[in-house]
């Protein structure tokens, strides 16, 4: 198996609220909307996709409850700093939870933590000292 995702599925507890905020208030391009689940243009980047929660626990044999941190971080690299302001301004703006205001990193970045309407966590970074960073843009 190699480290590659083919594709991010998020289950998500209302589909069209989901849909707002990441078309309306971030900007993302739907590419299919199936009704029961949504992808977005991925630019060349692995493909997101929304399903129903409970679909989507149902299609992978688990329960659609839980609570808590899920371990789950998904990561979104950009060039400057300003962008990260940018980005979580916009993120907020959309009807984001701030979790983590953007600032200087423990490891010398740049970043900010912010949680979309589901609670899916979303860190992003900026890093002047890396050359060969998987840039989200």
């Amino acid at each position: 198996m190699k480290a590659h995702v083919s594709s991010i599925l998020l289950g998500v507890r209302d589909l069209d609220r989901a849909k707002r905020f990441y078309s309306e208030g971030l900007g993302w391009k739907i590419q299919n909307d199936f009704g029961i689940s949504v992808f977005f243009e991925s630019d060349g980047a692995s493909p997101v996709g929304f399903y129903d929660r409970k679909g989507l626990a149902a299609q992978v044999g688990t329960d659609a409850e839980g609570s808590g941190f899920s371990g789950l971080v998904l990561t979104y690299v950009v060039r400057s700093e300003a962008r990260v302001d940018e980005i979580m301004a916009e993120a907020s703006a959309a009807g984001a939870t701030v979790v983590k205001p953007a600032g200087a990193l423990p490891w010398g970045g740049y970043g900010g933590t912010f949680a979309d309407p589901d609670g899916y966590i979303w860190s992003l970074g900026y890093s002047d000292a890396g050359v060969d960073q998987p840039y989200a843009e």
